[in-house]
């Protein structure tokens, strides 16, 4: 896998004006001692960074898999159904009480119509109902 944001070559670092230009030796020499100083860098951190880094990472996603197989996975399926006689009562009152009133607002409100005109400078807005 490639991170495209961390490709870092030489033109991107140093660029000069056009007013202000070294000579092609010095711009070679400059450019292949900063690829190989990158290039010794990050294998220098690799190679001692690198296994305590992946260490902790695995370590950290192992704790992190055990968490959501040993505990939130199974809190959740106990929550589900310790709740789920909630959920029918819950259910069943809103069927009783909020959906007739909703569908008699829904009723009143489906025959409301709105004109607005600005005809002239007098005329007002008119509701008609």
């Amino acid at each position: 896998m490639e991170n495209d944001f961390e490709i870092i070559v030489w033109d991107d670092v140093i660029g000069e004006p056009e007013g202000a230009r070294s000579p092609e030796c010095a711009w070679r020499l400059s450019a292949y001692c900063f690829q190989h100083a990158r290039d010794w860098c990050y294998t220098g951190l690799a190679v001692l960074a690198a296994p305590p880094c992946a260490l902790a990472m695995g370590c950290c996603f192992a704790c992190l898999a055990f968490e959501q197989i040993w505990c939130v996975a199974p809190c959740t399926r106990c929550l589900k159904i310790y709740l789920a006689s909630v959920r029918t009562i819950v259910q069943a009152c809103m069927s009783a009480c909020v959906v007739p009133v909703a569908e008699a607002v829904g009723h009143l409100c489906r025959h409301i119509r709105v004109n607005f005109r600005k005809d002239s400078p007098e005329a007002k807005d008119m509701l008609i109902v």
